[in-house]
């Protein structure tokens, strides 16, 4: 049986290696960038045949579609790691991305853009009030967990037992489906948000 050569290896490696890996690191954003355009673009033409809101549109299609490569991220920092914190560290940092970087760059960019058209740049308030409070709520309820999974007789914030597991799983994704039911909820107006 034939093995491979190391020249084959070699090459790959210095192929990878190739400009200490900032090509690899541009293309690899770049292709994010466009994706994630592409989902949002898809979710929108399909929240509107289908008669959704952009909102709900959003905290549903949209976030799933951009946020699972950070939760295969996580899976794979999860096993790798000794402790938890490589995992519970991409999740929060992706989301300090997403909030300071993604929002900041993008509002700047308009007010810019207004600014040279001689226009000003308003953003008209809408439910995004009562999500963010809905998620930093739930937020400090998910951290309380994982302060309560530190107990001796579970032992860490992931792993343990199998009822901590099932229970912690079931409980995270009842949060979930809890954030984006109360959500759809408001920007329907069927229960009232903090502006009424």
């Amino acid at each position: 049986m034939p093995t491979p050569s190391n020249n084959v290896f070699s090459t790959t490696t210095d192929y990878i290696a190739m400009g200490g890996g900032y090509p690899c690191f541009f293309v690899a954003i770049t292709a994010v960038g466009i994706l994630t355009a592409l989902i949002g673009d898809v979710a929108s033409h399909v929240g509107c045949t289908i008669y959704l809101k952009d909102s709900v549109t959003a905290t549903t299609f949209v976030a799933l579609g951009t946020s699972m490569p950070d939760t295969f991220a996580s899976k794979v920092a999860a096993q790798q790691d000794p402790y938890a914190d490589a995992s519970v560290g991409n999740v929060t940092g992706s989301n300090a991305v997403n909030v300071f970087l993604g929002i900041g760059i993008a509002w700047t960019m308009a007010a810019i853009f207004h600014n040279v058209k001689g226009n000003d740049f308003h953003v008209l308030p809408g439910n995004l009030a009562f999500s963010v409070t809905l998620f930093c709520v739930e937020a400090l309820v998910a951290i309380a967990l994982m302060m309560a999974r530190r107990h001796r007789s579970i032992g860490g914030e992931l792993g343990g037992p199998k009822i901590s597991k099932i229970a912690t799983t079931v409980f995270l994704i009842f949060l979930w489906i809890f954030y984006v039911l109360i959500s759809t909820l408001e920007a329907y107006k069927i229960i009232p948000s903090l502006a009424d």
